[in-house]
């Protein structure tokens, strides 16, 4: 009777003898590690709760099937691995990292800091000749991670944008009477807003996964592969817009009421579907233009046969002196961490601001409280939202103020940039321009400087980020200051200020400012009292 030569024959036999001293180095590899990258777990479950990232569960699972897949079509390991330490020098950094990410108390840094450890023990069980074929599922595993809270930002603001600009069009298309304002769809009667939950986000980050699998099993030459990578993404910005703009064919047409209900169906799943069809029907007219043209199913590779036997080689793990080490740093890297005193992130006495003085010399002023959504995503410890007023002076001038007491921690400040389109208005300009507010206390420094329009309406705006005695334009700058401050200074803490004050008719940008600054070294000299330096 002949042997099989299949994953199933004579290579699994090979490797299925248990190999308890490896297996056992394996597991308490992986338990060691737990204590060091433990924020930067609990960081990423609570991200997976949120319509963006829910898809994050599956995407370790999707790793494990690409890597079964690999194991399965290449030949069994050599029984003498070579170069290992290149394995060890990248857990070695990865541990590094991850220790930098928990003194800052940044989850997102020791949540990438733990997929390159995850390619560290690969390089180190495989050696780097065969271990550095088996990056692409560790790198698929960057998929299950949540965007940095400013790159987020910054995104969000892009699709809104580009998906408000594509709805109108389609809607224009239509025939329905529609005007842009912002982010606000004017359909005249009713008004679309199209928030932050618009953008197109928790679409984007499962389709992207969805085409980096899918251009993996794909069978066919390189450029195929990398259209269908490529084409995730404007493939959902597309089909985000065409959402909108249905929606906005049900409000024009059946009022808000009807709308709404089918909004929250068409969302989810039903948009994300579309998408994976249309790349499975780019795939079947990619084939037409491959040299030997294959059917569908034969394109993808979705066979599973073996993963079963191919799955016990885990228990035949051999033990060799570089798990051990990789075993002893992780060890030894968790144990500083859990027995060296945490360092504490303290903000400085302060008063709430609730009791920031409503009246400033002859201005007079009164407060809002935000609405429920901005609050939300605002996130701040503490806020004012007051509107100064001057018998002599032409125009209002809103005072804002939005503090953080820690800002590594899930929470941190949200330009303007990102809640200025919610309320329709559009940025007309905006520029850095230097302040010099030394005869208040507040030295000299770039803000912000923007104007912005809705319909007729114009108002000068004026903002910057403030904490720890700096201020800076940048929002990146900021976050920055942020993380080096809360390792030199233990703290962490900041603030969004801002002034607006409305371009009057007859009015010129000059004058505005002008009355924008008379106020504002009123109130910043009372300031350091609610956002300490």
């Amino acid at each position: 009777m002949s042997q099989s030569t299949s994953p199933g024959g004579s290579d699994a036999l090979r490797f299925s003898a248990v190999k308890p001293a490896g297996f056992v180095l394996f597991v308490l590899l992986i338990l060691v590690s737990l204590p060091i990258f433990w924020i930067g777990h609990v960081s990423l479950a609570l991200a997976w709760s949120t319509a963006e990232y829910s898809h994050g569960p599956l995407i370790p699972l999707i790793s494990l099937y690409l890597f079964l897949r690999e194991l399965r079509r290449m030949p069994p390991p050599a029984p003498e691995v070579r170069l290992r330490w290149p394995g060890l020098v990248v857990v070695a950094g990865a541990l590094a990292l991850a220790g930098l990410g928990n003194l800052m108390r940044v989850p997102d840094i020791v949540t990438y800091a733990f997929i390159l450890w995850v390619a560290g023990v690969v390089l180190t069980m495989f050696g780097w000749s065969r271990g550095r074929l088996h990056m692409l599922p560790v790198f698929h595993l960057i998929f299950m991670l949540p965007l940095p809270q400013v790159l987020y930002w910054k995104l969000t603001i892009f699709l809104q944008w580009v998906s408000s600009a594509l709805g109108v069009w389609f809607l224009s298309l239509g025939g329905v009477a529609v005007f842009l304002e912002g982010n606000v769809i004017d359909l005249g009667v009713y008004k679309l807003q199209v928030a932050e939950a618009c953008s197109g986000l928790r679409y984007l980050f499962p389709i992207l996964s969805f085409s980096y699998l899918f251009a993996i099993l794909y069978r066919g030459p390189l450029w195929h592969k990398v259209v269908l990578l490529v084409s995730a993404a404007p493939l959902t910005v597309l089909m985000n817009s065409v959402r909108i703009a249905v929606i906005g064919v049900l409000v024009n047409s059946y009022g808000i009421e009807q709308a709404e209900g089918f909004l929250h169906f068409f969302e989810g799943w039903v948009i994300f579907l579309i998408c994976v069809a249309i790349l499975f029907g780019l795939a079947m007219v990619l084939q037409r233009f491959a040299p030997n043209p294959l059917t569908l199913s034969e394109a993808i590779d979705l066979d599973f046969e073996g993963f079963g036997t191919i799955f016990t080689r885990v228990f035949a793990i051999r033990a060799s002196a570089a798990l051990l080490a990789a075993v002893l740093i992780t060890g030894a890297a968790s144990t500083a961490w859990q027995t060296l005193p945490a360092p504490e992130v303290t903000a400085p006495n302060r008063d709430p601001l609730l009791l920031f003085p409503r009246q400033v010399e002859n201005w007079q002023s009164y407060t809002v409280d935000l609405e429920p959504d901005i609050e939300r995503v605002l996130a701040a410890d503490d806020y004012l939202n007051a509107f100064y007023e001057k018998p002599d002076e032409a125009g209002v001038v809103s005072f804002f103020v939005a503090f953080y007491a820690k800002q590594t921690e899930g929470q941190g400040i949200h330009s303007p940039e990102v809640c200025l389109p919610t309320g329709g208005w559009e940025v007309f300009t905006l520029q850095e321009v230097p302040l010099d507010l030394s005869d208040v206390g507040y030295g000299r420094f770039n803000a912000n400087r923007a104007v912005i329009q809705k319909g007729l309406s114009k108002q000068l705006v004026i903002y910057w980020f403030e904490g720890r005695g700096k201020r800076v334009a940048n929002d990146f700058r900021a976050k920055l200051s942020v993380l080096s401050d809360s390792l030199t200074m233990g703290r962490t803490d900041g603030a969004l200020v801002r002034y607006v004050t409305p371009i009057e008719p007859g009015e010129t940008e000059a004058d505005a400012e002008a009355r924008l600054m008379r106020f504002m070294r009123l109130s910043l000299a009372r300031l350091p009292q609610f956002v300490p330096f």
